[in-house]
């Protein structure tokens, strides 16, 4: 693998710079040349300026940095076949034969896509006449790498997603703040966290803080008056003097 294209693509998450750096540094260390693809798919669809080669210090001093310096976008274009081909001729065109997808689990969908088309995109390149013989046979498949950027902590076989460490000591850090209010008036506070389909952030949150009741889309209610055995909780605890 000479030449690697990296980009970060859906919704930013808190880590994606450091991953991004990781990235540019350890393939400059090994030899091999590193192009930023700025703007996410979009920019893998679009070519030209959108892809850059990027060098070591470009990626200095960013581990810190929220968001990615690289852009991202959600690409209407790319889900569709013409807009994978264009995605396609614009790697071969540029060189390159590995690809790393910083994002979650859409985006790691979309490279599964492109990775599983690559060789009828080929041919249909061919037949058109847009690669030469020589591209045809340089670039028999595209090597992909996927660094989940979620702060759902939604992809199972990994620890931990980029995003989600962060996540949590926002929500932790929020709720807080919010709990001297809540003592003060002895209120009971309904927090409502991220996850989607994941129930990590609210579950860690809820034993990271204290809470009383946490739901979690993993494990719904198993009875029918939840509502009830919540305010019997809470009801319990002032009765014990808290407030």
């Amino acid at each position: 693998m000479k030449r690697i294209g990296v980009f970060t693509s859906g919704g930013d998450a808190q880590g994606m710079n450091a991953a991004l750096r990781a990235v540019v540094r350890a393939g400059l260390d090994r030899g091999a040349e590193v192009f930023a693809i700025y703007e996410g798919y979009q920019g893998l669809v679009n070519g030209g300026d959108y892809i850059r080669p990027i060098g070591w210090n470009a990626v200095g001093g960013i581990l810190q940095m929220g968001g990615t310096i690289i852009g991202t976008a959600r690409s209407a274009e790319f889900r569709t076949r013409e807009g994978r081909v264009r995605a396609a001729y614009n790697l071969i065109k540029n060189g390159i034969d590995g690809l790393v997808v910083i994002g979650g689990d859409g985006s790691l969908t979309g490279a599964d896509v492109l990775r599983s088309e690559w060789p009828g995109i080929l041919d249909e390149l061919r037949q058109d006449g847009q690669i030469d013989e020589d591209e045809y046979a340089r670039y028999p498949h595209l090597a992909i790498v996927g660094l989940v950027g979620s702060i759902d902590n939604d992809m199972w076989g990994t620890d931990i997603t980029i995003g989600a460490d962060s996540a949590l000591h926002r929500i932790t850090y929020a709720v807080d703040c919010i709990s001297s209010t809540a003592a003060s008036h002895q209120r009971a506070f309904v927090v409502e966290v991220m996850g989607r389909n994941s129930g990590y952030l609210a579950l860690m949150s809820a034993l990271a803080t204290g809470a009383d009741w946490a739901l979690i889309p993993e494990s719904p209610p198993d009875v029918e008056n939840w509502e009830d055995k919540m305010c019997e909780v809470l009801s319990a605890e002032r009765k014990a003097g808290r407030r």
